[in-house]
């Protein structure tokens, strides 16, 4: 009998595959996971089976093919008023969460410690973890989940190596302000701490606000990786295609990791998206899209016992259900699935303390008639049904 040791002993099956597997088993409608129920844009589509037709099979460049990263550095400067040059600081990464992994491994070493924010993406603290480091967590503020940099500052020590951020926020769905931008910056003013900016959902910000991104602020840009996502821009996120923005002493360090990792990414893939950019209303309609579907559903469910927590941006919007019962909020999405027919993901998997406030997390980046479909189940839900 051979005996493992495990490197993450603390880690079982995701809450996400969890939920799935329930909305399968009862038929429901799953509004847990952050992905689309729709299909991506035709064009991008036919573009990934031009390129194969001429020939674009084989291995892509380590850092991505040259196009896709020209158009990401001609965006980033439009959008952001960032340079980042394609050849030595933009790499083409399988997806944000390889991305993510591949600079925390870049940089974090035995007992160095890194500032995360909970409630969290659960990707950050494993690759933490499997890199030997520590990981300190500072919780949002109840309700509107602001940062309180005051408590950020006294986590610092001389092993502080990285600060975790995410912008526009999942699971909060809160974007980062430009004071958070500039306390961020004087807290790491002088010092030796780099910044991972998982932007993920930066083309998808709510209410006619903009997107503050890192790499808008040079006294941040030279100490960050930002990470960014196809698969959530463009509704395809089973084709596993992100970037990382970095200087280009942090990508030279990015790529070690990233070369012996996945090398390259898919190549027609790349060459597709390199021309799908060239049409800025591609992105730039993302966030009036997503809006009518955050509207919709935030609607709907005011009209339910659930309290509707404000959402600036992402897939997702978070919901209180203190008014229909006292479970806790794994046993309430549940219930929720098995009797009213609707995934959910409970907001305490997100802790790292499991922290339960009674809410629970909806992702909207679904088609009109399953976001109905979903109303109309939720709509049975009733104050007394405790």
């Amino acid at each position: 009998m051979i005996n493992i040791s495990s490197k993450l002993p603390n880690i079982s099956n995701s809450i996400f595959s969890t939920m799935s597997l329930l909305a399968t088993k009862y038929e429901a409608i799953n509004l847990s996971q952050g992905f689309p129920d729709f299909d991506c844009s035709p064009k991008l589509i036919d573009l990934v089976h031009s390129h194969m037709k001429k020939g674009h099979n084989q291995y892509a460049p380590m850092a991505g093919v040259q196009s896709l990263r020209e158009r990401i550095a001609e965006i980033t400067e439009n959008l952001y008023a960032a340079i980042y040059h394609p050849d030595s600081e933009i790499t083409i990464t399988s997806g944000a969460t390889q991305a993510i992994f591949s600079a925390i491994a870049s940089i974090i070493r035995s007992d160095d410690e890194v500032i995360c924010f909970d409630p969290a993406y659960d990707s950050y603290a494993p690759a933490v973890d499997l890199c030997g480091g520590i990981v300190k967590t500072v919780t949002l503020l109840p309700d509107n989940f602001t940062i309180n940099w005051d408590d950020v500052k006294k986590l610092f020590s001389h092993k502080t190596k990285l600060i975790i951020v995410n912008t526009p926020q999942n699971p909060t769905s809160r974007t980062l302000t430009d004071d958070d931008m500039r306390q961020l910056i004087k807290l790491t003013n002088g010092t030796d701490i780099f910044i991972i900016s998982d932007e993920v959902y930066d083309k998808i910000v709510f209410d006619n606000n903009k997107h503050i991104s890192v790499s808008s602020y040079p006294e941040l840009r030279e100490r960050s990786f930002v990470i960014s996502s196809f698969g959530k821009m463009f509704h395809m996120t089973g084709w596993k295609v992100g970037y990382c923005l970095a200087a280009k002493k942090l990508t030279t360090e990015f790529r070690k990791i990233h070369q012996y990792l996945v090398f390259s990414v898919n190549t027609p893939i790349q060459h597709a998206l390199g021309d799908f950019l060239e049409d800025a209303d591609e992105y730039l309609q993302l966030s009036d899209f997503f809006q009518g579907k955050r509207d919709f559903l935030t609607t709907a469910l005011n009209n339910t016992p659930f309290r509707v927590l404000p959402s600036a941006g992402s897939y997702f919007l978070l919901a209180d259900y203190e008014k229909i019962s006292d479970e806790d909020d794994i046993a309430f999405t549940k219930r929720l699935v098995a009797k009213h027919g609707v995934a959910a993901i409970p907001l305490s998997v997100f802790y790292k303390n499991k922290i339960d406030k009674h809410l629970i997390r909806f992702c909207f980046a679904k088609k009109q008639e399953t976001l109905e479909k979903a109303v109309d189940c939720l709509s049975s839900i009733h104050i007394q049904s405790r």
